[in-house]
Formats: structure tokens, sequence, C-alpha cells
């Protein structure tokens, strides 16, 4: 080969090893620095207990948030006005029992009975008070719960051809007409329970006493409720009785000041009559009419009076509450949320019965008064037996006693 060839030869080969001379060093570089970033920071070297300690307290420091270590309740109460605070207060309650009526063709019409006995409950009421530089400003409640519940009265209601109503007399028998009758020492139905009695037993009666019966039943002695028994009639009544039965009562007269814990003395057919009205568009006093006038014989009120409530607050039921809730009286609803706080019923029936006995024992009488079924009235908020007295508790509206008469009037003069 010639001299010129070698040399060139020489010269191709040297620059070939510088090539990969070159990208052999940049090869190494690049696996030191691999190495460094992802091999060196795994390394674990042996770390005294405190070591251990002061680094794990930096790595949480580190990966746990500032959220986790706040009082939630601190913050709500820095951010809360501090002249403004909340507190809840609870009320337990009775859970008054409702009462079912039920049509019986057997039962002359306008008497009734009692088949099964209510039994009242315990319900309790929570209210979240609202207080601004430590004076209350508004209270609301909260939600209802019922402890203890109460069980329904079933009374069974005549709706046969009438018949002479004969008034039972000391040594008179009765029979019993509720499943189960409870007999008490005396004459209040807070009073201390012996037996029970059951249906179609026959009864003594030995002494009467404001709807109480004093009987006897073998050896068995005590006080029932007049409600809870009948009478078979004998089928011989004297003339006499005949004329005193169908005697009608007395229509009390109509006052703006009338005591209206008594009851009116309409009869049957003309609490029909004057609350057969076209303003009654749905028809729902119409209907259930014949409830205020048993409300009258069971718990001493005057049903036109609590008929014209129920014309008042359910706009001659047609307002919401009275259409859904099957409630004349908007009973249970609550200033801050009225539609949610009312009661739901199954029938009118039940509300216009329950009304009628929350009226006579807290609004119409005075506390110790005995009531129906031999109860004792707590009137909480008795001034008077009167609209006047009614009104300054019932209802925040000034004139809702006036409204009220209005109706009263209007129904009246049907008559």
């Amino acid at each position: 080969m010639k001299a010129k060839e070698k040399k060139k030869v020489k010269k191709n080969i040297t620059i070939k090893n510088i090539i990969y001379f070159a990208v052999l060093i940049i090869i190494v570089f690049d696996i030191f620095i691999f190495y460094n970033l992802y091999f060196r920071n795994n390394e674990s070297y042996a770390l005294s207990d405190e070591e251990t300690t002061q680094t794990t307290s930096q790595e949480e420091q580190v990966k746990i948030s500032n959220a986790n270590k706040v009082d939630i309740d601190t913050v709500i109460s820095n951010n809360m006005p501090e002249n403004k605070s909340e507190q809840l207060r609870y009320e337990d309650t009775t859970l008054e029992y409702l009462t079912q009526y039920i049509t019986n063709p057997d039962i002359p019409t306008g008497e009734s009975y009692i088949v099964q006995e209510g039994v009242k409950g315990t319900q309790r009421i929570t209210y979240k008070k609202i207080y601004e530089n430590g004076n209350l400003i508004g209270e609301e409640q909260v939600s209802v719960s019922v402890i203890k519940p109460a069980f329904n009265q079933i009374i069974e209601i005549g709706s046969g051809a009438k018949k002479a109503t004969y008034n039972v007399k000391v040594g008179d028998e009765v029979y019993v007409t509720s499943d189960e009758l409870t007999v008490y020492i005396s004459p209040e139905e807070n009073a201390e329970k012996t037996t029970k009695l059951h249906k179609d037993d026959k009864l003594n009666v030995l002494k009467i006493q404001n709807g109480w019966y004093y009987i006897s039943c073998g050896d068995v002695q005590g006080w029932v409720r007049k409600e809870a028994t009948k009478y078979i009639q004998k089928e011989e009544i004297t003339q006499n009785q005949e004329n005193e039965t169908t005697t009608t009562k007395s229509i009390q007269k109509l006052d703006f000041n009338m005591n209206l814990n008594k009851p009116s003395g309409l009869t049957l057919e003309q609490f029909k009559k004057v609350l057969s009205d076209e303003k009654d568009t749905n028809k729902v006093f119409e209907q259930n009419a014949q409830y205020f006038y048993y409300i009258e014989q069971q718990y001493n009120i005057n049903g036109l009076f609590v008929a014209a409530i129920g014309i008042h607050e359910s706009a001659w039921g047609t307002s919401k509450i009275a259409k859904d809730k099957k409630n004349l009286f908007g009973y249970g609803a609550y200033d801050s949320n009225p539609y949610n706080g009312a009661y739901n019923f199954t029938e009118y029936a039940e509300s216009i019965d329950l009304i009628a006995r929350v009226l006579v024992k807290y609004y119409l009488n005075p506390k110790g008064t005995s009531i129906y079924n031999g109860e004792i009235a707590a009137g909480t908020y008795y001034t008077t037996p009167t609209l006047t007295g009614v009104n300054n508790k019932y209802a925040t509206d000034k004139n809702w006693a006036n409204a009220v008469y209005s109706h009263m009037k209007y129904l009246y003069n049907k008559l």
C-alpha cells in the first residue's frame, strides 16, 4: 500500500475512536445523573429513636393539612356575631289520642257508644331559642318526637231509626260496649285502675255522677265511663217517659259574651241544617255536621262555636292545610312553619274531636274543673269561657274573636 493511503487510514481510525470515546463519556454521565436522581434518595440509614421521631414529625408537618387541626366549633363561634347565641329547649307534653267514629245502623241516630277507650301518649317538642345581647328575641319549633304513642278512641255512632232515649237510673242494668272497660276507684281518668271488664258484661248501676257509673259486676265494684256502656231498652215505655225524652233542650241564646263551655242545645238535624251552605264548596262541613253535635254531647262545649272556628281557620274547608291534612283548625301549626307543623288527620272528624277536647281542657275551664270522662281541666290558657277569653291565648290576631263571632251569628241566623 502506498504511503499516502496508509496515512489516510490512520487518520480515519483516529476520528472514529474519538467519536466512540465521546459517546462513552455521555453514557457514563447519564448513568451518574440517573443514579443520583432515582437511587440515592431511597437509601436507608439506621437512625436513633430521637432522629426517627424528629424525621417523622417533619414529614407529618409536610404531609398533613392544617385543616385537620381546625376546631369547627371555634370557627363557627368566631364567625357568629358576638351579641347573638342560640339554645335548645325541650318540652315533654301530652300526646292526645284521636277519636275514630264508626257508623252503626243498629244504634239510634243521635246516640253513640265508646267501643275502644283512648290512651294518651307523650311527645317531646324541641324549640330553638335565639338570644341577642342576652335577651330572648325569638323561639321556633325545631322538631317533635313521640316518646310514648297514643291509642285511638273508637266511638260507634247511630244511623238507625229514631227511638226514644232512656235515661239510666240507679238500679238499672247496663252492658259494656267496648272490648275492654277500665274500672277506676274514683270517677276520674287519672284515678287508680283496679281491673278491666269485657264486652257485653252486665253491670248493675249503683251510683251516677258526671258521666260515670259506680257499678257492681260479680265481685267487682268501681267507677266506669258511662259512654262505654249501653242500656238495652225495654219494649214498653210509658207515654210520660217518651214525652220527657223527646223534649228538645232550649237553644243557648247567642251573645258575644256567652259562655262557650256549655252546649248550644241544637239538635242533630239543626246542626245539619245550619252547616249546609253554598259557601261550603267542598261540602266539608255539611258532611261532618254530626260530629259538631257529638262533641257537645261528650265534652260539654258549644258545637257551633267549634264549627265557627273551623270555618274561620280553614275558609270553609278550602285552605291547603284543611284539604291536604284534614285539619280544619290549623292545629299544631307553628308561626315559623305553619304547613309542616300542622297535624295530619285521617278524617275531619278526628280534628273536630281533638280541638274540642283541647279547648275544654286548656281554654274554657279553670284549673281543677271536672270535665269530660272524669278528666280534670288543666286551665293552662284559661281567663274566661268567652270568645274574648279564648282569644287572649289561642290566637295572636286581636280580631280573631270578632271574626269567629261573625260566623257564629251567620249560622245562628239560619235556624
